[in-house]
């Protein structure tokens, strides 16, 4: 089967179906090909149950539909993938599903794009052919684990953040959760709460902030400089959480939202885990030396016997897989080689939306770039 178009979106995500939408709203014909049965499979499928967004719902709406005014300033999970039924709906987009893009190439002769993807349920291999591609996979499109020493020997269960619902099943168990960014934190308390006898690996220096300071940050950041946010910011971290060195939690050289912008690391924001930290309920351990069956070593020269681990390891990028020709793009990582503003646009046509490490805002920003630029070469015709 072969299909043409004027835009072939690679990627169901909340980066996908907002480019989508902001095509159709200027009458530009897309396909957008997702592998999984869903749109926005990381939020329906992967993502724990007691998830928020992390940042205020005014900087996580995407293109033309802003949340309810009813909707809380940090939406749970539920009320997020409610709002993507509502938003697909509205938009009229419609993804094809089950479509597993194996190779996407440009034909200079022909000045287009060709993308094979293989039909999950039936088993055939299609062919779409476009003007213009978007890449929007984004940077979480596979879960990451770490080659660890010994991990093969494990007895006890490993899964990765993505696969983790909630606590439940955890009860009594002792759980090693690794990583310590937002995810591996919030599934530390969450599983504590349920019970289990839980313990965090820090391998690297953090901000710790709750909801309000990042809220407070942001606002400011609009009219301030960074520098000065940060250190603002940073003063009433400190007197809200004290010295979290002694607890084996050290902060960065550089300030949260500097750090962010640099780098794409976030602050971790706070749901409670720290003050379970502090009170001993749940322990912070440094990095993993090795693993020799249920028993794992820690570079410190602790020894401790673990029934489960749950690697809050973050994601990778796989558009290197698939992508044959990139014009310099991506890196050899699948990110963006060009820094945030300017990352979304390629050659012959080629985009991406989904990479730049800062959330849904970005994602927001680039949608609506790509749309207008793909309207402005088209219209330009």
């Amino acid at each position: 089967m072969k299909q043409e178009t004027i835009v072939v979106i690679v990627g169901a995500g909340p980066a996908g179906i907002a480019t989508s939408a902001c095509l159709n709203l200027l009458s530009i014909p897309n396909i957008v090909l997702e592998r999984e049965d869903c749109y926005a499979s990381l939020w329906q499928k992967k993502a724990y149950d007691r998830l928020k967004l992390h940042l205020a719902k005014n900087f996580c709406q995407l293109p033309h539909m802003p949340f309810p005014l009813s909707a809380p300033t940090f939406v749970p999970k539920n009320m997020f993938v409610q709002y993507l039924k509502n938003y697909v709906y509205h938009f009229n987009v419609d993804p094809l599903y089950q479509r597993s893009v194996e190779s996407a190439r440009y034909d200079k002769s022909a000045q287009k794009w060709v993308v094979t993807a293989q039909n999950n349920v039936s088993g055939l291999v299609e062919e779409y052919v476009s003007e213009f591609l978007v890449v929007a996979t984004g940077e979480n499109s596979e879960g990451f684990i770490p080659n660890v020493y010994g991990l093969d020997t494990f007895k006890g269960l490993v899964i990765h953040s993505s696969e983790y619902e909630n606590g439940k099943t955890f009860g009594d168990k002792d759980v090693l959760v690794v990583g310590a960014g937002n995810s591996g934190m919030e599934i530390a308390y969450d599983l504590c709460n349920w019970g289990a006898q839980t313990s965090v690996v820090v391998r690297s220096p953090i901000h710790v902030l709750n909801k309000e300071l990042v809220q407070l940050g942001m606002y400011f950041l609009k009219y301030i400089r960074c520098t000065f946010v940060d250190k603002m910011v940073l003063m009433l971290s400190k007197f809200l959480y004290g010295d979290l060195g002694r607890f084996g939690i050290k902060r960065p050289l550089k300030g949260p939202f500097l750090l962010k912008k640099e780098t794409g690391r976030s602050p971790v924001i706070d749901v409670g885990t720290i003050s379970k930290i502090k009170t001993g309920d749940i322990k912070v351990m440094t990095s993993i030396k090795d693993i020799q069956g249920d028993i794992i070593k820690f570079t410190n020269g602790q020894e401790r016997q673990f029934d489960a681990i749950v690697f809050a390891t973050g994601f990778k990028s796989t558009v290197r897989k698939w992508l044959k020709e990139d014009g310099g793009l991506f890196n050899e990582k699948g990110m963006p080689k060009h820094k945030s503003p300017n990352q979304w646009k390629g050659e012959n046509g080629l985009y991406c939306v989904g990479f730049a490490s800062a959330g849904l805002f970005r994602i927001s920003n680039d949608a609506k770039n790509i749309a207008n630029d793909i309207f402005r070469i088209v219209d330009g015709k």
